[in-house]
């Protein structure tokens, strides 16, 4: 896969993300918290894992496929603060650079929002056939998980100990 493909790849995952937790009004507050829900987004495996440990199942067609559960993307590697913390700012950079997000600092707190434009293009990805599942888990996530960054680190760090419980860069 090009790296275009995959900044590409990136932009249209956190975009789904945006349009799902976020508003023009109500923007995603925090990296933290956007950099928790893709690592639930991201990697179902372990979004089935903290699912299941709270008896909730996977709406029909939203599961991960048996090629996902065996994919590259399926694994992961730790860094201090989510799966891929170093691409978060050029990501946002390009979807804000495009219009389809704006970006603005609250206090310490970055917060991220969805534009007209990004909705429209979110859309237009919702209604496609490779991303139509992805979307439907960026609602899952917000239907269960629409939380604090914090809290929602806590969430990953004591029910996915195997997942956090490793060196930085050594592969999940």
């Amino acid at each position: 896969m090009a790296s275009v493909d995959i900044a590409e790849y990136h932009e249209a995952r956190l975009l789904l993300l945006l349009d799902a937790f976020g508003t023009a009004d109500a923007p995603v507050n925090g990296l933290t918290k956007l950099a928790k829900l893709d690592f639930l987004l991201r990697y179902p495996v372990f979004l089935e894992r903290i699912l299941d440990r709270r008896r909730l199942g996977w709406p029909i067609g939203l599961a991960p496929s048996r090629a996902e559960r065996g994919a590259v993307e399926s694994r992961m590697v730790r860094y201090k603060y989510g799966p891929w913390d170093n691409r978060y700012y050029p990501v946002i950079g390009a979807l804000v650079g495009r219009g389809l997000a704006r970006m603005r600092l609250s206090g310490t707190t970055v917060e991220i929002a969805i534009t007209d434009r990004g909705r429209e293009v979110a859309a237009a990805l919702v209604d496609s056939n490779e991303w139509s599942v992805v979307a439907g888990r960026a609602r899952l996530l917000r239907r269960h998980f629409d939380s604090t960054g914090a809290r929602l680190r806590k969430i990953i760090y004591d029910e996915l100990p195997d997942a956090v419980d490793r060196p930085h860069r050594v592969e999940i």
